[in-house]
């Protein structure tokens, strides 16, 4: 089964990448119960200290959307609001499979 998935990138306020980093990693455990996410994985670059990336993994399009209406996502998303000086979407990748992905149809 192809996987809907997203790789972004978060600009923030100067000396505001771990604010950010902690906001996303909780995004990441209020994922946990959601089965239609497999996949939410926080990065940093050594050489971007002002950004954050994220790489998701998700059974359809559809969950994906859904999730951004949850009242948790919603909090964190309203907190991180004023720190966020730029978001992209790198990317939305149809995922074929891998380590680490559910082989369920």
């Amino acid at each position: 089964m192809i996987k809907f998935s997203l790789f972004g990138k978060f600009s923030v306020q100067e000396g505001k990448r771990d604010t950010m980093v902690d906001i996303l990693l909780e995004a990441a455990e209020s994922m946990e119960n959601v089965y239609e996410c497999e996949i939410y994985l926080v990065n940093i670059s050594e050489t971007e200290p002002n950004t954050v990336y994220v790489y998701e993994v998700w059974s359809n399009e559809t969950a994906h959307q859904a999730s951004l209406a949850l009242e948790a996502t919603q909090i964190l998303i309203k907190r991180a609001k004023p720190i966020i000086t730029g978001m992209e979407r790198i990317s939305t990748l149809k995922t074929r499979g891998g380590k680490g992905l559910s082989h369920e149809a």
